[in-house]
């Protein structure tokens, strides 16, 4: 890989979740340690897997890779973090403060934005005091997804100036309360980001064309916050000799247009080009072999019917789905495991079965109104929760209800309290519920953001209870009933979205617990883009097919009570037509 002939001290992983940071990261860690430099890799993911690709239990320390001499790897836990922030910042006034008085601090630290500023305190440590991280010639960060690593980036910009503009002293949100003492290491940090000899920002991608959009994107976001040293990793890329594959050739030709058609904002970055492997790339052995030539060869495996009997397609779940004629449908999943496709394609078939239907999304990466745009469905309306947009909203309305009876001053205290980051989360999660409350009267189809954001949404909704009421007249009927809507499963019906490949099984299966510790039930399991169905002779592609079986036989025994499989689509799965395909290709046919 072109970035490691000359390496910067700081590799920066980022990219639209599913593209392979973890393995790319992973791969770069092991590839500079193997030359004698001892090498930190840090995640700063929510929903990290660096355990199961690097084969090593993880911490919150630095712990070293028994197989690689000269690795450590470390997790850095939200949770954990959270804990440990929300303790030093009110356990000083235990015993102090009335019992009453301390419930109060630690209500202001229950919600997701503390998670987010701990974590963010945790990272700045690592990358803004260098001190810290000494025993190291090279610290890699494998980060969270797209959404996530660009507020992770922008904080520190929006908190310093937070602070620098508080001239009353009054907290923001509570959990603001302990970043002051912090803003030496957080301008360290904004500076270490920024410095193109320390700091190397590395894209990654996949030949596809809404991965390649969001690519550009971020690109064009991070060069605005300075970062300017980046390049770019196409994983993924697939040829093949075998002529006789149609599958295969659909597949290289989609890659190879998409490259030609790439973005021009990255197609002037330096670039590494990754070929698609079969195996997933776990392992130490797999992670050395990246970037260099390999010979797959005949994967010997004839048989591929070793499952009982392959699920149903996408379609055999829509009578059950519409039965009740209302009610809300959220997709949920890692990211790029294709939430945005099946929740379209539901919607889409749903409003052809003569329902109301809405369709919407909460991911700050969202392209579903590419997915079926500029084309018009009877019964069905198509929609986004905008981040920007909710702010402003939720924003005027404190200010007109909780502000308009405040002088001069406390109107200014309260529009330093609505600048803060943290406003963003409030807003949009109000927007969630308010979403979840027009499934009432309608079918109301949610794409949601990827499992981290997700969960930080759902866990949120008791301390959003509260910071509204602290700052708002009142409650909103749609947030006082969210929580008993989504435990409803006569009225909330989720599907849980996967790949059958093991990170993407593991991490829904870890969904999956964390919806049952909220008292929601998932409805069923899909299993997207999968080659198992289909006829193919490529030796790569029948390694993956072989591959994937074990995966599919997990969710089918283990962990789904309703299951569906959507094949791979030799055209992408866009406009309605393509969407219809998703939902009539029967699984048990395409063989």
């Amino acid at each position: 890989m072109k970035f490691l002939e000359t390496p910067t001290r700081n590799l920066f992983f980022t990219g639209k979740g599913g593209v392979g940071k973890t393995s790319m990261a992973c791969a770069s860690a092991v590839q500079l340690a193997d030359r004698g430099l001892r090498v930190l890799l840090v995640s700063t993911d929510p929903a990290s897997n660096l355990d199961e690709v690097l084969g090593t239990t993880l911490g919150s320390e630095p712990t070293p890779i028994e197989s690689v001499p000269n690795l450590f790897a470390l997790n850095l836990d939200p949770e954990a973090a959270a804990t440990q922030y929300r303790e030093r910042m009110v356990g000083p006034y235990r015993g102090v403060l009335p019992d009453a008085a301390v419930r109060s601090i630690e209500e202001q630290f229950s919600g997701s934005c503390t998670l987010e500023i701990a974590a963010f305190d945790e990272f700045a440590k690592l990358l803004g005091d260098k001190q810290s991280t000494t025993d190291f010639d090279h610290v890699i960060f494998d980060t969270a997804p797209t959404g996530h690593t660009l507020r992770l980036l922008t904080l520190p910009s929006a908190w310093s100036g937070y602070i620098e503009n508080n001239t009353t002293g009054t907290s923001c949100l509570g959990p603001l309360a302990g970043l002051q003492a912090q803003t030496l290491i957080y301008k360290q940090t904004v500076d270490a980001l920024a410095d193109a000899s320390l700091t190397t920002l590395v894209l990654v991608t996949r030949p596809e064309t809404s991965a390649f959009r969001e690519a550009a994107r971020t690109s064009d976001e991070l060069q605005n916050l300075g970062v300017n040293n980046q390049h770019l990793i196409v994983n993924g890329v697939f040829t093949t000799d075998s002529e006789d594959d149609k599958i295969a050739k659909a597949m290289q030709q989609r890659g190879d247009q998409a490259i030609a058609e790439i973005p021009d904002s990255i197609a002037k970055l330096e670039r590494t080009m990754v070929p698609l492997t079969w195996n997933g790339l776990m392992g130490v052995g797999s992670l050395r072999e990246v970037g260099r030539p390999s010979s797959i060869g005949d994967c010997g495996v004839d048989d591929l019917a070793s499952i009982d009997s392959y699920p149903d397609g996408l379609g055999s779940l829509i009578d059950e789905l519409a039965a009740t004629g209302h009610g809300v449908i959220l997709a949920m999943g890692k990211g790029g495991v294709g939430k945005t496709t099946v929740a379209a394609a539901v919607a889409v078939a749903l409003a052809e079965c003569g329902f109301d239907v809405h369709l919407s999304t909460t991911d700050p990466a969202a392209h579903l109104a590419t997915t079926i745009a500029a084309e018009e469905l009877t019964g069905l309306s198509v929609g986004r929760i905008d981040p920007a947009e909710e702010t402003a909203a939720y924003t005027a309305e404190v200010m007109r209800t909780a502000g308009g009876d405040l002088d001069a001053e406390g109107k200014a205290l309260l529009e330093e309290d609505l600048r803060s980051p943290c406003t963003e989360e409030i807003a949009v999660f109000r927007a969630f519920a308010k979403a979840v409350s027009e499934g009432t009267n309608r079918f109301v189809v949610l794409d949601t953001a990827p499992t981290g954001h997700t969960i930080l949404l759902l866990d949120s909704a008791l301390a959003y209870h509260r910071e509204v009421t602290r700052q708002a007249s009142g409650m909103p009927e749609s947030v006082e009933n969210l929580l008993p809507r989504l435990r409803d499963p006569a009225l909330t019906r989720v599907l849980v979205v996967t790949l059958p490949e093991a990170t993407p099984v593991h991490e829904a299966a870890k969904l999956q617990q964390d919806l049952r510790r909220a008292e929601i039930e998932p409805f069923a399991w899909v299993i997207n883009q999968s080659l198992v169905p289909l006829g193919v002779s490529d030796p790569t592609l029948r390694r993956r097919q072989h591959h994937e079986l074990p995966f599919i036989e997990e969710v089918k025994s283990t962990l789904a009570t309703r299951v569906a499989l959507v094949p791979w689509q030799s055209e992408p799965p866009t406009g309605l037509a393509g969407l219809r395909r998703i939902v009539a290709a029967d699984s048990s046919l395409t063989r």
